[in-house]
């Protein structure tokens, strides 16, 4: 009896692949890798045959196969001490080894996208996205009423980087008022990929959110440090804590002048309950965070919070998600649908 193909879970790993031709011989750049591991690994033929599952004989000839085709001895013996990679073979060991570490987070991105297209195919069910996503009170409700994804709340660095490494399908992450190819890394990566998708979601008011009645008067930025408001800040790597850095070298105000500069909280929810409690006097953030705990916001500008991912993901999914985010931001205060070109 065949097994149900949606009671088994579907799992992609790919590696590097493609041939090494030299003159008229072609060889599998895989096999010549995993040999030349097994030797520097092992010291020995005996220990390329157990880790390969091979009969010593049949590593010795597919050792000295690889060595014809390559027109390189590979392997000498050393007395007393088993075998061990000739310089060639070292040095065609590095060479190969950078180009799958390089590829390596690639690989991992991509499938995970071939991942979530068959378990589509195979079991007629959408995987859930996993969204590695920077702190919005918006998206976090949209996703939870959609129940197409499961989201890891993270900075808008750490967000990209999981996307680029293949620890995510998608990131969501902003950047300020920064464009993507001014940002540097990771963000800069993102820009004109060809391999990527990079939509923009919606635009958000960020601002300083301040006690009710804003008591310390507070009109502008400098004020922050120039009435010894108590601050409350970002984690580092988040967007908001990028956008706020830049605003202090804007101003040319040190970090040592804001009071509370290294006090740190994960998200824009958390910074607006932590002023509300009178702990602090201020903190960047978004006007519906501020609006949500009766704070007085002094808006700084408007900012596009992106959603990236792999190009070869399955759409379906992320532009619901796309299209239920524009719809609930173009009626909550504080957001605007992102233009379309």
């Amino acid at each position: 009896m065949t097994e149900p193909a949606n009671d088994r879970p579907v799992s992609v790993a790919l590696g590097l692949g493609g041939l090494l031709r030299i003159g008229g011989r072609a060889v599998a750049v895989a096999d010549v890798l995993t040999l030349l591991n097994a030797i520097q690994a092992t010291g020995s033929v005996q220990g390329v045959a157990t880790e390969l599952e091979l009969s010593y004989r049949a590593a010795w000839d597919r050792l000295r196969n690889l060595e014809a085709a390559l027109g390189h001895q590979l392997v000498q013996k050393t007395r007393g001490h088993g075998s061990a990679l000739t310089p060639f073979g070292l040095s065609l060991r590095q060479v190969l080894g950078d180009a799958t570490a390089g590829l390596a987070a690639a690989l991992a991105r991509e499938g995970r996208a071939v991942e979530a297209s068959l378990t589509a195919l195979f079991t007629e069910t959408p995987r859930r996205l996993a969204l590695a996503a920077s702190h919005d009170l918006l998206l976090m409700e949209v996703v939870e009423a959609l129940g197409e994804g499961e989201v890891a709340v993270v900075g808008s660095k750490e967000a990209v980087q999981r996307l680029l490494d293949g620890r995510a399908d998608v990131a969501g992450f902003h950047l300020g008022a920064e464009p993507l190819s001014a940002s540097g890394p990771p963000f800069a990566e993102l820009a004109d990929n060809p391999g990527l998708r990079v939509l923009p979601l919606f635009e958000r008011e960020q601002g300083l959110m301040l006690a009710a009645g804003n008591p310390l008067g507070i009109r502008a930025f400098p004020d922050l440090a120039g009435r010894r408001a108590r601050y409350v800040n970002r984690q580092k790597g988040s967007g908001t804590r990028l956008w706020f850095d830049r605003l202090l070298a804007e101003h040319a105000i040190p970090a040592a002048e804001v009071q509370g500069y290294g006090v740190e909280e994960f998200t824009h929810q958390a910074v607006a309950a932590v002023i509300a409690t009178g702990t602090a006097d201020a903190g960047l953030g978004a006007r519906s965070a501020a609006e949500r705990f009766g704070l007085h916001f002094l808006s700084i500008g408007w900012e596009t919070y992106y959603l990236a991912a792999s190009a070869t993901l399955p759409t379906e999914a992320l532009d619901r998600l796309v299209s239920a985010v524009a719809a609930r931001a173009e009626r909550s205060p504080g957001y605007k649908a992102p233009p379309r070109s």
